[in-house]
């Protein structure tokens, strides 16, 4: 069991290093700035506290300074974000995302951090591995320090599971076609009840009265389907760029991604999984969470939300594997960044810094919510699901096996957004044929000719 109250005495005494440090080096000159409340937002409501404490510490070993926390949920964080800094208010410091931070980028909202970064010596090989130079842009310049990565697997109910006669070894062992859904899609159905205790692989299945879905919807993916579906195209050989990070020519008409989302959107039509607009408004991890769902798809960034579901005994399976028998997973990696607009640059850039070190993420790690950027905070996240009986090693895994692929870094992500969620959903929703998204792409790869 981890001792939460050593870690926090840990956190202290290494925040207080780290102010010495900062201050001996003198990062960002003169260090009037190094004063005064800075804000900090985030979206993710499960890792307030720990960053609450985080701040706690941080203001501890730097009186001069105060962290104020905005948390926002992700349907609003980004408009908000943006907004702020059209306007002159945005936030000094804000986490992160790989798909946002191209555009801001351009629009040169970033404060890039390669002189902080030397001055103070930090160590970005404390990171695991490729999460530093996800931040680097293609100024070759670095605007944000990793402060988590994150992989995909299946949320299941196991006692629905073991209801169905299904092991945790053939949930675990699971394999995945486009053509009829290997064992995967034989699970899904057979999960899957109607109002009249019919499962969905039996004669007499009503597909328009389910009570519990083999599979749960969170949303159609749009163009990314980081939660969704890219476990499975990633499978096929398929990739949403030429090249990642960086590409400029996307794939959504390549036949091996229109037949694995045809294959998914099928789901539905079967009554194995939600019907997509029933999906608006619902929370996909609460439909779960009361029994409306024997399987979600989803980040291990939702770990904790899962486990904490009362009267839900949680298992936690790797994705199917496809035709080769290989697993895939998105791999993605939040940081923290620094407006360019902040009025208090010194005083940000030591709290990014300290956001970004092992003093801070282990006390992330101690919370078991997520998994921390640095080595040694990844590590102890882990021990601390173990210590709450939550075994994370489908996520882990993707890593040690090395079966994981890079969230897209693009620009025109918004953009991209705007065409691709309206394609997906008339896909999805049953309204547009799969071939459908051809169209959609010459949209996509338009935005990179101009």
């Amino acid at each position: 069991m981890i001792n939460k109250k050593a870690i926090g005495a840990v956190a202290v005494a290494a925040a207080a290093a780290l102010a010495l440090s900062a201050c001996g080096s003198g990062s960002s000159g003169g260090g009037e700035s190094a004063k005064g409340e800075i804000s900090y937002w985030l979206w993710d409501a499960n890792q307030l506290p720990a960053y609450q404490q985080c701040a706690t510490d941080f203001h501890k070993a730097n009186p001069d300074i105060t962290v104020k926390i905005t948390q926002t949920g992700w349907d609003d964080y980004w408009g908000k974000i943006t907004n702020g800094m059209a306007s002159g208010t945005a936030p000094d410091v804000f986490t992160d995302h790989l798909a946002k931070y191209p555009d801001f980028i351009k629009t040169k909202q970033l404060l890039a951090l390669d002189d902080a970064v030397a001055n103070d010596k930090v160590d970005l090989s404390q990171y695991n591995d490729g999460l530093a130079d996800l931040w680097v842009g293609q100024d070759g310049k670095r605007y944000g320090l990793p402060k988590d990565w994150d992989t995909i697997a299946l949320f299941y109910n196991k006692k629905m599971a073991a209801d169905a006669g299904l092991t945790p070894e053939q949930m675990g062992s699971l394999s995945w076609n486009a053509q009829d859904g290997g064992s995967y899609e034989k699970a899904i159905a057979h999960l899957t009840v109607d109002k009249s205790g019919k499962r969905g692989d039996e004669p007499g299945f009503d597909k328009n009265n389910v009570a519990v879905y083999g599979l749960g919807l969170e949303s159609s993916g749009a163009g990314m389907g980081q939660t969704q579906w890219s476990f499975l195209t990633a499978t096929t050989g398929w990739t949403h760029t030429d090249k990642n990070p960086w590409g400029t020519h996307f794939n959504y008409d390549d036949k091996k991604f229109q037949d694995t989302i045809a294959w998914w959107a099928s789901l539905a039509e079967k009554g194995y999984m939600p019907k997509l607009e029933t999906t608006v408004g619902a929370n996909a991890a609460d439909n779960f969470g009361a029994g409306k769902a024997a399987i979600n798809t989803s980040g291990s960034w939702m770990i904790g939300q899962y486990s904490g579901y009362k009267g839900i005994e949680l298992g936690i399976a790797p994705t199917p594997s496809g035709a080769d028998g290989k697993r895939a997973s998105m791999f993605n990696g939040l940081a923290d960044s620094i407006w360019a607009g902040t009025k208090k640059k010194d005083a940000s850039i030591k709290w990014v810094e300290y956001l970004g070190s092992a003093a801070c993420q282990d006390v992330v790690a101690s919370k078991a919510v997520v998994f921390p950027a640095v080595k040694v905070s990844s590590d102890k996240a882990a021990a601390a699901f173990k210590a709450k009986g939550v075994d994370v090693s489908a996520f882990t895994q993707h890593v040690k096996d090395k079966t994981t692929f890079l969230f897209p870094i693009t620009d025109n992500a918004a953009k991209i957004e705007g065409i691709m969620k309206p394609a997906m959903d008339g896909v999805v929703a049953g309204k547009s044929p799969a071939s459908s998204l051809s169209a959609a792409n010459g949209q996509v790869n338009a935005l990179f000719a101009k």
